[in-house]
């Protein structure tokens, strides 16, 4: 950030009074511009046996599978952020939530939220940022090719959780990278579903 949104002249980072972190401060005004972790809602939407995914039409990760989500809107709720984002992404309908994963990003300053849901019937279709949205088992899930490791982790506590048929709220934290990201990796569904994944 190199200027104010209210008077439009420069700002410079420092630790304002009464505060303990660095800010963007306005030198003209003084006002402090706050920088808050954006939030990201999803559904895992099923059908019988099966989860819907769509495969991205835009970056990051294009082409790559995901549960549809996406960035929570001012005067939502986050529930009402996941259907909506399941209504843009997959043209799809979704009833019975259930809040399931929370999941802190916080090297990306996000916090992931995803919803267990039923799919209201099989009318659904690519939205405007994906490409093919299709349904799919277990055994099917192109794990070599999911966009991001918290819809992996999301995925993987899901079968877990389903195998035993109980479905707690999970509450998680992804670490960053120890290393440089990669663009293929693999995630097995976890006999543990407490073990972390480890690529994003």
């Amino acid at each position: 950030m190199k200027f104010c949104s209210h008077c439009g002249n420069p700002v410079t980072q420092r630790i304002p009074e009464g505060d303990s972190r660095l800010r963007f401060v306005c030198d003209s005004c003084q006002t402090i511009h706050y920088q808050n972790p954006n939030i990201v809602a999803g559904c895992v939407p099923t059908w019988g046996t099966k989860v819907l995914l769509c495969r991205r039409a835009i970056e990051p990760r294009l082409g790559y599978w995901t549960l549809p989500a996406g960035f929570m809107e001012n005067g939502e709720t986050i529930e009402q952020a996941a259907v909506r984002e399941t209504a843009e992404e997959a043209c799809a309908r979704v009833r019975n939530l259930s809040i399931y994963t929370l999941i802190d990003v916080p090297h990306i300053s996000q916090v992931h939220v995803f919803f267990r849901a039923e799919l209201v019937d099989l009318d659904f279709a690519a939205g405007p940022e994906s490409l093919e949205v299709q349904l799919f088992d277990e055994a099917d899930i192109p794990w070599d090719e999911l966009a991001f490791r918290t819809v992996g982790r999301t995925l993987e506590c899901f079968f877990a959780d389903r195998r035993v048929e109980t479905y707690p709220v999970r509450s998680e934290s992804i670490p960053p990278l120890a290393q440089p990201a990669i663009t293929r990796f693999r995630l097995r569904p976890a006999d543990n579903p407490s073990t972390s994944a480890q690529h994003l």
